[in-house]
C-alpha cells in the first residue's frame, strides 16, 4: 500500500500529494491566464480582424486534436508525472525564449502563430497526462470534493485577467511573459516531488510485455477506442461534448471581438461582465465542496444544467449589460455543476489503466469540436454578424443535450448516479 494514501476510513482529501498537485496548478494557471488574453488582445491589436484571430486560434487547436489521442496510449504505459512536469519545463523554457524576442520589439503574426502551435501540442499532452493523474492524488470517496477544489482554483485564477490587461497596455507583453517563465519553472519543480506510484504501469506491462514499438501502440490505440465504443454511457457523454466544445469554440472566436466593437473599452466589460460567471463558478465551486449532491438526481440535474446553459448563453447577448451580468453569473454556477458532475462520474468509473486512453479520446474529441467551431465562425463571420453565430452555436448544443445525453439516459445515469 502506497505510504501517502489514507488508510480505509480516514480518507482525508489534502494528503501531501494532492496539495502539491493543487498548489502548483495554481501557480500554473496564474502565469497561463496573464499571458493568454494578453496574447489574444496583442493578435486583435495587431490584425484587426476577426478572421485571422479565428485562425489563430484554430492553429493553437490543431496539434491540440491530434496529441491527445496519440499519446492516450502511452500514458497508459509510462509515468504521467514525469510527463506533467517534463512539459512545464519545456513551457517555461519557451515563454523564456518568447520574452527574449520581444524584447527587440519583434512580432510577426505568421511566427506567433507557429510558437502558439507548439503550445497546442503541448497542451493536448499536458491535460491528457494530467487528467490521468489527478485522479490518483485523490483518496476514496472524495473526488466530487477534490474536483470542487480544482474548478474553483482554475476559476479564481481569471482574477488575473484585469491584471494581465493592464500590465499588457501600460508595460507591453515581455513583463507576462517573464512571469510565465518562472511560474511554469515553480509548478514543475513542484510537481517532481510528488510521491504516489503509478501502479498501472506495471499492469499494462504484464499485459502487453510480449508486444513492442508500434504494435504495441496500434493494439494500445485500438483497446481505447473499443473501450469507448463499448461504453454507450461515455460514449453518450463524449458525443454531448463534441458539441459542447463547437459552441465554446464557436463563441470564443467571436465574443471578445463583439464587445471590442460594440462598447468603449469592450475588453473591459467583457471581463465585467464575464466575470461575474468567474465569481459565480468560484462560489458554486465552493458550494460542491461542502455538500453533495444527490446521487439518484445527478442525471436530471446534468441534463437541466446542459438545456439551461444552452438558453442562457446564446441570448444574453441581447440584453443590457446588467442583465448580462446576471445571466453570466448563472451560467458560472451551472458551468461549474456540469463540470463536476461529469469530470468525477467518468474519473470514478473508468478504470486506472485506461484514463489515459480514455482521457485522451475525450479531449481530441473535445479539441475537434472546438477546432470545427473556431474555423465555422471565423467563416461565418464574414457574412454573419456575431449575435447570430451566438445563437445558432447554442441551439446547436440544445439539440445535441436532447439527442445524446436525454436519448442516452439509462446509461448516462449509470455513470453520473453515483457518489464520487
Amino acid at each position: 500500500m502506497d505510504a501517502d494514501k489514507p488508510a480505509q476510513g480516514k480518507n482525508p482529501l489534502w494528503t501531501r500529494d494532492f496539495t502539491i498537485i493543487t498548489l502548483g496548478s495554481v501557480v500554473s494557471m496564474l502565469g497561463a491566464t496573464l499571458s493568454s488574453f494578453a496574447m489574444d488582445l496583442m493578435v486583435l491589436d495587431h490584425t484587426g480582424s476577426t478572421l485571422l484571430f479565428a485562425v489563430y486560434n484554430i492553429l493553437f487547436m490543431l496539434p491540440h486534436a491530434l496529441a491527445p489521442i496519440l499519446i492516450g496510449p502511452f500514458l497508459d504505459r509510462f509515468s504521467r508525472k514525469k510527463t506533467i512536469y517534463t512539459l512545464d519545463f519545456i513551457t517555461a523554457g519557451m515563454f523564456a525564449l518568447l520574452a527574449l524576442l520581444m524584447i527587440t520589439n519583434w512580432f510577426n503574426f505568421f511566427y506567433l502563430a507557429v510558437a502558439n502551435m507548439i503550445f497546442g501540442a503541448i497542451s493536448g499532452v499536458y491535460f491528457v497526462a494530467y487528467d490521468s493523474f489527478y485522479p490518483l492524488l485523490i483518496s476514496e470517496g472524495n473526488y466530487q470534493k477534490a474536483y470542487s477544489v480544482s474548478a474553483t482554483l482554475e476559476t479564481l485564477t481569471m482574477v488575473m485577467v484585469p491584471v494581465s490587461t493592464f500590465i499588457y497596455k501600460t508595460f507591453g507583453i515581455v513583463p507576462l511573459f517573464v512571469t510565465n517563465t518562472l511560474t511554469y519553472l515553480i509548478a514543475a519543480i513542484m510537481e517532481t516531488q510528488i510521491r504516489t506510484q503509478e501502479d498501472y504501469i506495471a499492469l499494462q506491462a504484464e499485459k502487453h510485455d510480449e508486444q513492442k514499438g508500434l504494435r504495441r501502440f496500434t493494439s494500445d490505440f485500438a483497446e481505447g477506442i473499443g473501450y469507448l465504443i463499448g461504453e454507450k454511457g461515455l460514449l453518450a457523454v463524449a458525443a454531448y461534448f463534441l458539441f459542447s466544445s463547437m459552441t465554446g469554440g464557436m463563441t470564443g472566436v467571436v465574443t471578445l471581438p463583439y464587445f471590442r466593437n460594440t462598447y468603449h473599452n469592450g475588453e473591459y466589460v467583457f471581463m465585467l461582465t464575464w466575470g461575474m460567471a468567474s465569481l459565480a463558478r468560484a462560489f458554486g465551486g465552493m458550494v460542491h465542496y461542502n455538500i453533495r449532491l444527490p446521487e439518484q438526481h445527478k442525471f436530471k440535474i446534468a441534463l437541466g444544467v446542459y438545456l439551461a446553459l444552452s438558453l442562457l448563453e446564446g441570448t444574453y447577448l441581447f440584453t443590457p449589460i446588467p442583465v448580462m451580468m446576471v445571466m453570466c453569473g448563472l451560467t458560472g454556477i451551472l458551468g461549474v455543476t456540469s463540470y463536476n458532475i461529469r469530470i468525477s462520474s467518468t474519473q470514478k468509473y473508468v478504470p486506472d489503466e485506461k484514463k489515459g486512453r480514455f482521457n485522451g479520446a475525450f479531449n481530441t474529441l473535445s479539441t475537434v469540436g472546438a477546432l470545427l467551431g473556431q474555423a465555422l465562425a471565423g467563416a461565418l463571420s464574414v457574412a454573419v454578424g456575431e449575435r447570430a453565430i451566438v445563437v445558432l452555436a447554442n441551439a446547436m448544443c440544445l439539440i445535441a443535450a436532447v439527442v445524446f445525453i436525454g436519448g442516452g439516459r439509462k446509461e448516462v445515469a449509470k455513470i453520473y448516479n453515483t457518489q464520487a
